[in-house]
């Protein structure tokens, strides 16, 4: 008891597949992977803040042709 063999991680990772399907996995382990990077900066104690979100700047209208 304590060691895993590969017939339990199939076993896991069917159950995983059919909880969240294959198309929610990528999503779900790159929150995961972002969680686990916010931990790491958290305790080495380097904070950055967030990064602002990108604005595209509004589209630059033409003058108006002066009527003669």
């Amino acid at each position: 008891m304590g060691e895993f063999s590969i017939f339990h991680w199939l076993i896991v990772l069917a159950v995983v597949l059919i909880f969240f399907g294959g198309k929610r996995i990528p999503e779900i382990m790159k929150g995961f992977g972002e969680g686990i990077r916010s931990f790491k900066d958290g305790m080495a104690g380097t904070t950055q803040p967030p990064a602002p979100p990108a604005q595209t700047p509004p589209p630059a209208e033409k003058p108006a042709e002066e009527k003669k």
